[in-house]
Formats: structure tokens, sequence, C-alpha cells
């Protein structure tokens, strides 16, 4: 007999991991200028953390794949340039080490780079309950309001057609 399986509790790994993949999506999606006012607000009155680098920020390629009608054999699409950073946060207790990670679209090392800081600063609880208020919701509200408004726009240009049926 098997049992059900329980749903994730809130300190779980899997819950972590989903919450986690959460923030560093919206983060990916961020323009650097958003995501640096954010952090800087939610810092506001605190210093960033000494880290120390295991990846500086890198540029390279990646293959895109694709499948025909999202169901077909995996085809390579073509090449996509990213940026990736790794870091760890310095830490007065030696038991602990936080490392934050970041990867996105294009050649902004900047960018990166804040992302990773986040991303270490979000794990921490002294400062996770500031950061997702603060840094994490505004960014997701601006990326949905940005969707939104793309929708709108591809709406408005939206052309229905209807077609006359001839009685006999």
């Amino acid at each position: 007999m098997s049992a059900a399986a329980s749903p994730p509790s809130a300190d779980s790994p899997a819950s972590t991991n989903s919450t986690r993949r959460a923030w560093m999506a919206v983060m990916a999606r961020s323009t650097r200028t958003d995501l640096e006012a954010a952090l800087n607000r939610a810092m506001e009155g605190l210093p960033l953390p000494a880290f120390d680098w295991l990846r500086p920020p890198e540029t390279g390629l990646t293959m895109v794949r694709g499948r025909i009608g999202g169901t077909g054999d995996a085809f390579n699409l073509g090449e996509a340039t990213v940026t990736r950073a790794t870091l760890r946060l310095r830490d007065m207790s030696a038991d602990s080490t936080t490392v934050g990670v970041a990867c996105h679209l294009g050649r902004d090392r900047r960018r990166a780079e804040l992302a990773a800081i986040a991303d270490a600063l979000l794990q921490t609880p002294q400062h996770q309950e500031r950061l997702q208020a603060q840094l994490i919701a505004p960014l997701a509200a601006q990326l949905e309001a940005k969707r939104a408004q793309r929708q709108h726009d591809a709406a408005s240009t939206r052309v229905e057609f209807f077609t006359m049926v001839r009685g006999d």
C-alpha cells in the first residue's frame, strides 16, 4: 500500500527550491535599472555585505533548443548570449556559507552581480522577509504590469472575422 504524498512543508527542500526558483525568475526578467533601484530601496540604511567571487560575471553563449509544435523532436534553434555569476557571502560564522548565483540573457555583468547578491541575501533569514516584500514583490508587480500592457496592446490590434452563411 502506498501512502499519499503530503505537500511540502514551508521549510522543506522542495518548497525552498520552488521559492528560490520564483525569485530567480523575477530577477532574470527584470532590467538592471529596476533591479538596482529596488535593491537599493530594500537595503536602504544597510550596507551590502562583503562577498568573494566563486565565478565573477562572465558572458558566453548557450544553445537554444526548440521543438516543432512543442511536441516534436528537439532541434538546435540557435545560440543566445548569457551572463552568469556566482558569489559567496563572507560570514563571521564559519558554519554557514551562503552562495548566490545569477544567470540571464544578455551581456550586462552588473545586472548579474546584483542578482547574485540579491539571491544570496534572500537565502539569509535576517534579510529574506524584507527583500521578498521590498525587492521581489515590486519587481514581480512591474513585470506583471508590463505583461498586461503588452497583452492589451496586442489585443487592440486584433481583427475579428465573421463568416456569413447563406441560408438554403
